[in-house]
């Protein structure tokens, strides 16, 4: 269900001119009027309303060479960059971006789950069919719906930061069912990846952006991205490793989200058309 809507405007270059113009006047007058109403602070001057205020630093700050600009000098804009990153999942930290930034795995289930354990066995002690034991599987499945719904808000609030502020997203194609039946199960079912892929790919529909799902046998952890050789096995335990042909210090997570990021961009260049070839 969409709840919202957003809209991403893209100005010609004379609104762009007109949109910096009024920014940049607005920041100076901000700074002037703040200037005005310290140094009138300070001298033991009484309070500078709003009226006075605008008429000091706009309407007669025109009348001076220093502040002439202000009646409508063009600005410079520069250019915006588009922006990409790799996102690397996991469970020690939930997401790693090739950017460097690593964001903390909340664990909803299993800071609840001491709240969870009393209410499921204060459920089990109450007798069936009693009025006692529908009230306790109501406050059990509250306790559930808590959790859910925190571990919502939280893929809802970064998958939408990441969306926004990048033109292209990189993300691992996990096999998210498979990770399941191991022994990892019940991290893998707390970090829902699944969920925070799935608001990723309909929300960069929703904004325009470009979704890459990178192939999971890609081997992204394992790959130096300073030479592009492949380690050996790696142990999850390994947070970082040293590469024996470069001599890099490697971040596992870091490095992970940074190949990523170059496997998406050879998938992108392999589907317009370009010839993709490997690094010498």
């Amino acid at each position: 269900m969409q709840l919202r809507y957003n809209f991403r405007l893209y100005p010609t270059p004379g609104q762009c001119q007109a949109l910096a113009r009024a920014f940049g006047c607005a920041r100076v007058v901000y700074n002037d009027a703040l200037r005005a109403r310290q140094q009138a602070h300070a001298s033991g001057l009484p309070y500078i309303t709003d009226s006075e205020l605008s008429k000091q630093v706009v309407t007669e700050a025109k009348k001076i060479p220093e502040r002439a600009w202000l009646s409508g000098a063009s600005a410079v804009v520069l250019p915006q960059a588009v922006t990409e990153a790799g996102v690397d999942l996991g469970l020690t930290h939930f997401a790693v971006l090739s950017d460097g930034r690593k964001i903390g795995n909340p664990r909803f289930l299993r800071r609840a789950e001491r709240r969870l354990r009393k209410a499921q066995q204060a459920l089990s002690r109450k007798a069936k069919g009693s009025s006692n034991r529908a009230k306790a599987r109501a406050r059990v499945a509250k306790a559930h719906a808590r959790v859910a719904d925190a571990r919502r808000d939280f893929t809802h609030k970064l998958s939408t930061q990441i969306i926004r502020d990048n033109q292209a997203v990189m993300v691992e194609d996990l096999c998210v069912k498979g990770l399941a039946r191991t022994k990892l199960a019940k991290s893998v079912h707390d970090a829902g990846w699944a969920q925070f892929a799935g608001m990723l790919e309909y929300k960069a529909a929703r904004y325009g952006r470009t979704l890459v799902k990178v192939d999971r046998w890609f081997p992204s952890s394992k790959l130096c991205s300073a030479c592009g050789t492949v380690a050996g096995s790696m142990p999850l335990n390994v947070r970082s490793w040293t590469c024996a042909a470069c001599g890099t210090l490697v971040d596992r997570d870091v490095n992970a989200a940074i190949n990523i990021l170059a496997a998406g961009r050879a998938e992108r260049l392999n589907a317009c058309g370009g010839i993709v070839r490997p690094a010498a």
